[in-house]
């Protein structure tokens, strides 16, 4: 198995096993070979009061199991409801692709990859909200 590949702007900040990591001044490449390394990227995070949609709010509880904020066996579940609510919505085939991305890289238990699946979903979402009419 390769592992994850980050690659890291200058001065980009990484949250790795609960411990933040800031890059140097040039860009580099990180491999992580151990599987289960609970990883962020700092510029990707959604910080709670963002979690105001139901994209950002599956992408925020996705990115507490990445921070050791919660238990990946104990979210597993609600966050497959979660998705699966989603997917009532998002029924057109790249979000549907999308979002059966997102479930079978939870169901490996691969967060990172849950939480890339999700994001691509969010100019979509902010789409659909910005379609709707205003009262």
């Amino acid at each position: 198995m390769s592992g994850l590949v980050l690659t890291l702007a200058p001065k980009e900040r990484v949250l790795v096993n609960g411990a933040v990591i800031e890059n140097g001044d040039r860009r580099s490449r990180m491999s992580i070979r151990t599987p289960g390394t609970r990883i962020l990227r700092l510029r990707d995070a959604i910080h709670p009061e963002e979690a105001n949609t139901p994209v950002r709010r599956v992408c925020y509880a996705v990115q507490l199991v990445l921070s050791g904020d919660s238990d990946p066996e104990e979210s597993r579940l609600p966050l497959l409801r979660q998705i699966e609510e989603l997917s009532q919505v998002f029924t057109d085939p790249d979000s549907r692709a999308s979002l059966a991305e997102a479930t079978e890289a939870l169901i490996e238990n691969h967060h990172y990859g849950c939480l890339r699946a999700l994001r691509s979903l969010l100019p979509r979402e902010s789409r659909l909200f910005a379609a709707m009419p205003r009262s």
